[in-house]
């Protein structure tokens, strides 16, 4: 029987098929590992085997998944994405397998349980792995062969499974469709864009790798040599490029199916664009998906995807020709939100051909425009430039910092869909970038694909790195929205320089509005990039206007698809958006009080109005100071003003009199003490896909700070998280996730901690756990402050709380202070204090009950006519340790009586 793809196919002589080995290579394979099966309640079932398999050198990790007998069935194999392993895509892999396909799935090198050292898809490693595969499943009696030796098999994966997927095809012939999902092209152009370095990202590669000594060593030495340097070398190119499926692009002839992520700052569109060119000029079909998410987060459409790959196979190596296999390109718009559930709406756009990224430009004119740096008229003369704007000139700064801000791994994603609904996250510097912009469009536009410029830059030495970035901007000028939060860079040489060069700035889908404008800034800074360190001075002018690319062909559906929620730490993002916006409008600071300079926290007079009322307050008159060492529980009934006021402290929102001091200095918005406060609120978010070291580390990056400075090892010894750290995120519990969260919080050892509801959703011994973290935290001398609703842990974990009801402060003080009246007493003891002694000390006379304390160490004893002296001299005549006797009242007793009379 022909290939089903052998009327587009111009075979040339690849890695010949090594049919004539399997029976040798099944011998070896038979004494490997030991056969599992299970099968779920659907109809038909889907039994899954699991074995290690020994080839090239390594032990491969494999689940292999079938359903309905043993008639022949095409196959399908799923590669997972860097820093996974084969049970990421057990789901979909059970999906095929019920849809009439022998479905393979692995663990790729060094990652699960196979071993082997990781060399980002090598064809004589991860690549030769996958043709050991297909000779496996050229064996096996249910699957369908073309040829003797050759299995009908498609290959598909996301990301880095994706990339395997394209390489298979290049390699090996007999690979008959692909369906790769937000993957890669050049992985040289992904991390090093234009001679940039995409630090933050590699890093992420790294890390989710399980660390530089777990790659090939030459990848590991390449990779602390661009590190080091801040700029890829040529080898350092070289060797990305030759693992890339750009290598083989002349050999990928099988139909492909692309799916890629607006939302991706890592693999972005022009990856997909690449990819789609370089299949369709070897005459094999392409389709192009640009899905909604992508690597920085939002919605994967997993759904919808894996419903589309089933489809794409089911005509590509099923052959059922009347498969809907879709448009030859699609994109998911997100626009306006479900008045219902808040969620944002999403519809389909499509066309019948693939438009690439530059089809139906429309030219805008730019002017200068004030803002990013001194402005100058353009050399030789007070004259505009060609396309009616100044000449701009702005720095790069010593250190390149502070960067601006655009995408960051994991975030972007949910900024991305607020881009789309008019919110703008995005922060450049004044000074250091150069922006132009248009006149208020008179009609809407909507941008698909990648806007060009030309423009002449200058630098008074070296090569000049810039980031290019498209804002929409609101009619009245105060929101600029950066679609999909993406920037692209730019390298220019000094051969380049002082001539028009033209920039392609990031490819996205995006609505502009009529009445809006487009504005385009250079900055010298991004804090994705490596920036070069040492300052130099940039001088950028406009030669033509900006190319926008619509795609007229691209037509929206009339009604909208079914939509599917998205999801982002909300508390996070509303710090993220707070400091962002209110970075541009800070407010002269109070000097710092030299007698406050050792005091963690002192609040003065604290007033904060509810929104829109003139005598309603959230918050008044609450004045309270806490030393080193404490542990301070605050506490207070719903509404009481805990929220408020801890929002005020961190900074986010500014009292309307008072004032808060952090070891002497007035907080406002973005004051530098801050960064000696660390803080946890409920919801934080992670990267399920990457360990709880790496999420650390990747957060501690995106400040900016020296990595020597995080303290990371320090704070993962105090949250307790022991051997999970090595362990995706996803694999947690709430618990530890919790613990992670606070572990975030501790990164750079803040004097500070503020935790707010720690314990919510945790179970006893969460919380006992999450107790002693924040003992063990406060241990070395530094200051805790805790909102809970939970009573008795306060009470347990606590040396001094404060008390709000309505806004004001009931009473403040240390625990025993508060809780110390009522007949019962609180007795401690050196050592455990035995049950049968419990019950002699409860037979005592004047004794009402006696209770042993939950570490054994003490006895709570309710008096019934006895007095403290009498209990004691009966305690030491039993030889009882005792270390300390005082009055002990319930936090809660003592609470309730403070709320009560507050309220009389």
């Amino acid at each position: 029987m022909d290939k089903p793809t052998s009327r587009w196919r111009n075979r040339l002589p690849r890695t010949p098929g090594r049919w004539a080995a399997v029976a040798a290579a099944l011998a070896v394979l038979v004494g490997a590992g030991t056969w599992t099966a299970t099968a779920d309640d659907n109809a038909p079932p889907v039994h899954r085997q699991d074995r290690m398999m020994k080839m090239n050198g390594v032990s491969v990790d494999t689940s292999y998944f079938t359903s309905g007998g043993t008639q022949r069935r095409p196959a399908v194999l799923i590669g997972h994405g860097f820093g996974g392993s084969k049970d990421d895509v057990r789901a979909q892999a059970e999906e095929l397998a019920a849809d009439g396909y022998a479905v393979m799935t692995w663990s790729a090198r060094g990652f699960g349980r196979t071993s082997g050292e990781i060399t980002l898809n090598a064809p004589d490693a991860e690549v030769k792995d996958v043709s050991g595969l297909i000779d496996w499943l050229a064996a096996r009696p249910e699957v369908e062969l073309d040829a003797k030796g050759d299995p009908r098999v498609g290959v598909t994966g996301a990301s880095y499974g994706g990339a395997v997927s394209l390489l298979a095809a290049g390699h090996d012939e007999r690979v008959d469709a692909v369906a790769p999902v937000i993957s890669y092209w050049n992985l040289a152009d992904a991390l090093f864009p234009d001679g940039v370095f995409k630090k933050l990202w590699a890093g992420v590669f790294v890390s989710s790798g399980g660390g530089c000594e777990k790659f090939e060593k030459q990848l590991c030495e390449m990779y602390e040599r661009v590190a080091v340097s801040g700029k890829p070398d040529a080898a350092a190119r070289e060797l990305l490029t030759e693992r890339s499926p750009e290598a083989v692009a002349d050999r990928i002839d099988v139909p492909a199916l692309i799916l890629q992520g607006q939302s991706d700052s890592l693999f972005p569109l022009g990856q997909a664009d690449a990819m789609a060119e370089a299949v369709k000029a070897n005459g094999a079909p392409v389709s192009v998906d640009w899905i909604s998410g992508g690597h920085d987060g939002g919605d994967d459409e997993g759904d919808r995807v894996r419903s589309r790959t089933g489809a794409w196979f089911d005509r590509y190596l099923k052959e059922e020709k009347g498969a809907d296999t879709g448009p030859g390109f699609r994109v998911t718009r997100t626009g306006g939100v479900d008045s219902t559930d808040g969620a944002a709406l999403k519809r389909g756009a499509s066309s019948d051909t693939y438009p690439g990224l530059t089809s139906g430009g429309r030219k805008i004119t730019l002017a200068g425009a004030r803002g990013g740096g001194p402005e100058q008229p353009a050399a030789g003369g007070a004259r505009n430039d060609p396309a009616g704007g100044l000449t701009q000139t702005f720095r790069n700064p010593a250190g390149a910092g502070p960067p601006s801000v655009s995408a960051l791994p994991g975030i972007g994603g949910g900024l991305s869909q607020l881009s789309s609904l008019g919110v703008g996250l995005s922060l450049d510097f004044p000074g250091q970038y150069a922006r132009f912009e248009s006149a208020p469009l008179d009609s809407a536009v909507h941008v698909t694909g990648s806007p060009t410029v030309r423009v002449n830059v200058k630098a008074d030495q070296g090569d000049a790195v810039l980031f290019g970035k498209v804002y929409d901007v609101s009619p009245d000028g105060r929101q600029q929205v950066l679609p999909s939060q993406l920037v692209s860079p730019y390298r220019i040489t000094p051969d380049e320089q002082g001539k028009p060069v033209e920039l392609t700035l990031p490819a996205v889908d995006h609505e502009v509005d009529a009445g809006h404008r487009l504005r385009l800034v250079l900055s010298a800074t991004d804090l994705a990039y490596a920036s070069p360190a040492e300052p130099a001075t940039y001088t950028v002018s406009l030669d033509g206007p900006l190319t926008v690319p619509t795609a007229p062909a691209v037509k929206t559906a009339a009604a909208s698809l079914p939509w599917w929620t998205w999801g982002l730490p909300a508390a996070a993002l509303v710090i993220a958006a707070v400091l962002l916006l209110t970075a541009r409008r800070r407010t002269a600071t109070p000097a710092p009080d030299p007698a406050l300079t050792g005091v963690p926290l002192q609040i003065t007079g604290l007033s904060k109005k509810y929104a829109k009322s003139a005598d309603r307050y959230a918050v008044r008159d609450l004045g309270f100071r806490v030393e080193k060492g404490q542990v301070l529980g605050l506490l207070g009934p719903n509404g009481a003003g805990k929220t408020t006021t801890l929002r005020m402290l961190m900074g986010l929102i500014t009292p309307d009199a008072g004032e808060i001091r952090v070891f002497g200095h007035a907080i406002r918005p973005g004051a530098p003490v801050l960064s000696r406060v660390g803080s946890f609120v409920e919801g934080a978010g992670f990267l399920p896909h990457l360990s709880g070291r790496s999420n650390l580390e990747l957060y501690w990056q995106a400040t900016g700070r020296p990595a020597e400075d995080a303290h990371i090892d320090e704070a993962l010894e105090i949250a307790g998280l022991g051997d999970a750290l090595a362990r995706a995120v996803r694999t947690y519990s709430q618990g530890m996730r919790q613990r992670l969260a606070i572990a975030q919080a501790m990164l750079g050892m803040p004097d500070l901690l503020i935790l707010d509801e720690p314990t919510n959703g945790l179970d006893p011994p969460q919380i006992r756990e999450m107790r002693d973290v924040m003992i063990r935290y406060a241990a070395g001398g530094r200051t805790v402050i805790v909102s809970s609703h939970l009573l008795s842990e306060v009470e347990q974990s606590c040396t001094h709380l404060v008390v709000m009801d309505r806004g004001r402060l009931v009473q403040t003080g240390p625990v025993a202070e508060i809780t110390g009246s009522g007949d019962m007493l609180l007795v401690t003891t050196g050592a455990e204090v035995a049950e049968p002694l419990v019950d002699k000390v409860a037979a005592f006379p004047g004794i009402g009950s006696a209770v042993r304390l939950d570490d054994g160490h003490g006895l709570l004893v309710r008096l019934d006519g006895a007095t403290a002296s009498q209990l004691v001299s009966e305690l030491v005549r039993l030889d009882v340790p005792v270390t300390g006797v005082g009055p002990h009242r319930r936090l809660e007793d003592a609470f309730l009586t403070l709320i009560s009379q507050g309220s009389a």
